[in-house]
């Protein structure tokens, strides 16, 4: 048995790469449709061997379908989701617009799947599923198997984040920063970033909020919350830099009681679509250009932190479009469907 899919925001980044997972990955199809903006009718898209021309976000019948992806920004999913969730399509969105709602679940579902299952047993649910933030995501599937073994106390994350975390918008300015006579230092359009991206750092992602800390540093502390353990303590320090795919972050946490690398790296290696690349050798760890395309998160540089009781370090590296948007997405709909959770659409 198939289901109907709408992909919104399908000509997007994170739309596009839904598609592709969702043919990768052999999701149960019937019908798969892609969904934007009135100026993006008869635009087409791939969706593996087929091509989709875009419906418009204003007239499709969404009660046609069982699950729709939604990646088309926080504004849009506010105005929209409740009405697509009204027509009993189940939405699961991209944005950060129902991340922090109590009556929305926000799931990895390798950390916190089980809580789909009364989720959607609820009569009055708002048929919404929160897709957490993209640094989040890598983070909490790294720290949920040593949590379930140690408890974590306190975690301390500085992010390198690519550009694609921003969009296309993003990967064009970093591109076009780049490419041709560009030489450091000389002046450059920054648009989408606040200073230029190439050949620089960007200690600013999101807006400032008033205790000096961003939005984007906010949103770590509090999805890691909510998603692992209401208890872990978190601090992030999230930086923007010139990559075009995949977010790496350097990880310290404190346990409640020791824990060793070796033991740290057996949990890790067992725990699922986590891969452990740790050599302590030039190329021994992953970094983003390894990790673009790929599925699984990876962990390198496990190492004992001496200047803290019970801490460890760990270097986090994942394709930001994949497990931060739309893998985890994708896998969303899978958990949904594997546990029996809802009923074709008609």
């Amino acid at each position: 048995m198939g289901y109907n899919i709408a992909v919104v925001g399908a000509t997007g980044a994170v739309g596009r790469e839904m598609l592709n997972v969702l043919a990768d990955r052999k999701f149960p199809v019937d019908e798969v449709y892609a969904v934007a903006s009135r100026r993006s009718i008869g635009r087409e898209v791939a969706f593996g061997e087929k091509t989709l021309k875009c419906h418009d976000l204003e007239t499709f019948d969404f009660s046609k379908c069982d699950i729709a992806l939604m990646s088309a920004g926080g504004t849009i999913s506010k105005e929209w989701s409740p009405k697509i969730g009204a027509t009993g399509c189940i939405v699961i969105d991209n944005s950060s617009a129902w991340r922090y709602d109590a009556d929305c679940p926000l799931i990895v579902p390798e950390v916190n799947g089980s809580v789909l299952v009364d989720y959607m047993a609820k009569n009055n649910r708002k048929n919404i599923i929160a897709n957490p933030n993209c640094s989040t995501a890598q983070l909490v599937l790294a720290l949920k198997p040593l949590h379930d073994e140690n408890p974590i106390k306190r975690v301390v994350v500085s992010t390198y984040q690519s550009a694609s975390g921003a969009g296309k918008e993003g990967m064009d300015e970093l591109w076009h920063q780049t490419k041709g006579k560009y030489v450091p230092g000389q002046e450059v359009g920054a648009q989408k970033f606040t200073k230029e991206i190439a050949f620089n750092v960007i200690p600013h992602i999101d807006v400032f909020m008033e205790d000096g800390y961003t939005k984007e540093e906010w949103k770590m502390m509090a999805e890691t919350k909510k998603i692992l353990d209401p208890k872990i303590k978190l601090s992030a320090t999230c930086v923007r830099v010139p990559v075009f795919v995949g977010h790496s972050e350097a990880v310290n946490i404190e346990f409640e009681r020791s824990m060793t690398v070796a033991e740290a790296r057996s949990i890790l290696r067992e725990a699922e679509n986590i891969d452990v690349v740790d050599k302590r050798e030039d190329g021994g760890y992953i970094t983003p250009v390894e990790a673009a395309g790929e599925y699984m998160t990876y962990v390198s540089r496990v190492r004992e932190d001496a200047t803290i009781e019970n801490g460890l370090w760990l270097w986090v590296v994942s394709d930001n479009l994949l497990k931060g948007a739309a893998l985890n997405s994708v896998q969303i709909a899978e958990t949904i469907v594997k546990q029996g959770l809802m009923q074709k659409a008609a």
